[in-house]
């Protein structure tokens, strides 16, 4: 039983609509401005899960959340997709040429700087949090200062919309993972998408060997990530993402992989949320 849940951001955030769309019920949420905040509340039994944005259509993978889960011995139970629409907020009566400032998080920044050059007097300025700029703007009542956030922080902090969906490419989705200090109980029938880790021995053809054994026990590859082993400079663990059809097939794979690999970690067993 999920009764409280850690996001990075606060309420009106990104983070904070996935919990109340996977969930779909009452939840409390702990506000967190960083991931190792919202992950520490876990850790030490705050909160039953967080919430965590994993990848992103446009900017890729945000690889530090990636080393979160993995050195935190954490366990995926479950991902969503958001569709990300980005909405220039700002006070109610303020105009697009009243703006000097705009603030939010870098990647909302990112995925937005195409719009921001028909403005070119608009400075932009990061900040830790997209609905923190809309809600700091609404205490403090300031003009000429903007936020890139979401419909729901515009309602919550009482904000008008400037501009509506602004992200560069119309179709960004973020990809979040639910994860937790322990496995869940997921029904073996349930469950058709895994997330692991593993590490090889450097020559050459090892991962290849990994790929086709993969395809050969009806895999299918739908994410890999290599991340830098810091104690060992030039070497990598990869983190994949898998479905099936057949958990046999997933349990046969992964028993040969434990035999292929230096190291071998399952981050989590889960039903795919894009079926």
């Amino acid at each position: 039983m999920i009764n409280s849940v850690a996001i990075q951001g606060i309420k009106g955030s990104f983070h904070h609509i996935v919990a109340q769309a996977f969930f779909q019920e009452e939840v409390k949420v702990k506000e967190c401005l960083s991931f190792d905040v919202a992950v520490e509340s876990l850790l030490k039994g705050q909160t039953d899960t967080v919430i965590m944005a994993l990848e992103n259509s446009i900017a890729g993978s945000i690889i530090p959340n990636y080393a979160l889960i993995d050195v935190n011995k954490l366990h995926i139970v479950g991902e969503h997709y958001l569709d990300i629409q980005h909405h220039l907020l700002a006070l109610p009566g303020q105009r697009i040429a009243d703006i000097k400032e705009v603030h939010s998080h870098p990647m909302a920044l990112l995925q937005c700087k195409a719009f921001f050059k028909n403005y070119p007097h608009i400075k932009l300025i990061e900040a830790n949090d997209t609905a923190d700029v809309a809600k700091q703007i609404h205490e403090k009542q300031l003009k000429g200062i903007s936020a890139i956030a979401s419909d729901l922080a515009a309602r919550i902090f009482g904000l008008d919309i400037l501009a509506k969906s602004i992200q560069t490419i119309a179709h960004n989705e973020t990809r979040f993972v639910i994860v937790k200090r322990h496995n869940s109980e997921v029904a073996k029938n349930e469950i058709n998408k895994a997330s692991l880790k593993f590490e090889l021995e450097h020559k050459r053809g090892s991962l290849a060997a990994v790929l086709n054994m993969m395809s050969d026990c009806k895999l299918n590859l739908t994410k890999i990530q290599s991340l830098p082993k810091i104690e060992t400079p030039w070497k990598y663990a990869f983190f994949v993402d898998v479905t099936f059809d057949d958990y046999s097939n997933y349990n046969k794979a992964k028993a040969i992989l434990k035999l292929m690999a230096q190291d071998f970690k399952i981050l989590g067993e889960y039903k795919n949320a894009r079926q």
